[in-house]
């Protein structure tokens, strides 16, 4: 068996010096990324041309490499923060975000798994998979951007928007209403 594991100089890492809230806005940036491929496999899966299906089954590929990295990149920043100061709950919602992060890999690993067996059945459970895994990248990433928002008031965070594509975002809504002041 291989071993899918990125190796340690892809994992991020910071220094004492480091604000871990630009490395959650980072990783935030790469689960919006993973969540787009996601979105994008679900659509080109969902069609009835061969090519089409064959061009989202590539993109669970790629978005199962992305899951995989955005994982270990979690990982390395949790180890990181381990014994550092910070603000109360990052590091219990960090646990939280890793174990998503490693079951959004294996879902997305098993689906495109599934794919690849080019069977009605195969087909079938691949493409509820693909579902299960975007429901999992579209929590995370509003998990990532929750925690880059919940300490001090951040410059701009006024101007958040909900991707429209996503549907209502009432958790995102009354982040900002809160720091605003509103709620």
């Amino acid at each position: 068996m291989s071993d899918d594991r990125p190796s340690s100089n892809t994992a991020a890492t910071i220094s004492d010096g480091d604000d871990p809230h630009v490395w959650l806005r980072r990783l935030g940036a790469r689960a919006h990324q993973l969540r787009a491929a996601t979105r994008a496999a679900d659509h080109f899966n969902g069609q009835d041309a061969a090519e089409d299906r064959n061009t989202g089954s590539w993109l669970m590929s790629s978005a199962s490499v992305l899951a995989l990295e955005l994982a270990a990149d979690i990982d390395s920043l949790a180890r990181s923060l381990k014994d550092r100061p910070v603000e109360a709950g990052l590091h219990q919602r960090m646990v939280g975000m890793r174990v998503r992060a490693h079951q959004l890999h294996a879902t997305t690993r098993a689906a495109d798994h599934f794919l690849d067996l080019d069977t009605p059945d195969g087909r079938d459970t691949g493409s509820w998979l693909i579902a299960s895994a975007l429901a999992m990248a579209q929590k995370l990433a509003g998990e990532i951007d929750d925690s880059t928002l919940s300490s001090a008031r951040r410059p701009g965070a006024e101007k958040l928007v909900a991707d429209i594509q996503d549907g209502p975002a009432p958790r995102r809504v009354a982040t900002a209403a809160a720091m605003r002041g509103i709620a």
